[in-house]
């Protein structure tokens, strides 16, 4: 399959580096659990973390709306959940890129459930097409408008993710 570099290896490190300094400024004083989504969100929440300057905690859960297709399924699975407690804490879900939005509004409801004190969504890339839910992405990476994107923890059937950068397929 055919691809094109949409996004250099330098300007995702730029990008984290700014998003882990906001972070870090926003959560002073506050250690904030985060959690990474999985398998997409590895290679970016491993970057986010070490670039993060305060104290946190981290967890993993692993939740999808793809099957082997490049289109949502329509539902969400939740296939690991997170084992540290969140009430009372400040959240912050990191994904890899929000396309449909479904798994996401998934688990900001999930998650508020349980009461964590707040909620945010840390998104390397928001894409701008095929929404089916609107979900607000509190630190945003990049905003694409359109394409299927593999690279950097981003997959095609498990395909790609090994690659330093984020392309689009053609």
């Amino acid at each position: 399959m055919e691809k094109e570099l949409c996004i250099s290896k330098e300007k995702i490190r730029q990008r984290v580096e700014a998003l882990a300094k906001e972070i870090s400024s926003d959560y002073e004083g506050k250690e904030p659990v985060l959690i990474g989504i999985l398998n997409g969100a590895v290679f970016f929440f491993a970057d986010l973390m070490r670039a993060i300057n305060i104290p946190t905690k981290m967890d993993f859960v692993r939740a999808a709306s793809y099957g082997s297709r490049t289109k949502s399924s329509g539902r969400v699975r939740l296939t690991k959940d997170i084992e540290l407690p969140i009430e009372g804490k400040p959240v912050i879900l990191v994904e890899d890129i929000v396309d449909s939005g479904l798994t996401l509004s998934y688990l900001m409801e999930k998650f508020s459930q349980r009461g964590a004190a707040s909620l945010k969504i840390c998104a390397l890339i928001d894409k701008l097409e095929r929404k089916e839910k609107d979900v607000h992405v509190d630190y945003c990476g990049f905003q694409i408008q359109e394409g299927f994107l593999v690279g950097y923890g981003l997959d095609c059937n498990e395909e790609y993710r090994h690659l330093p950068e984020i392309y689009r397929l053609k």
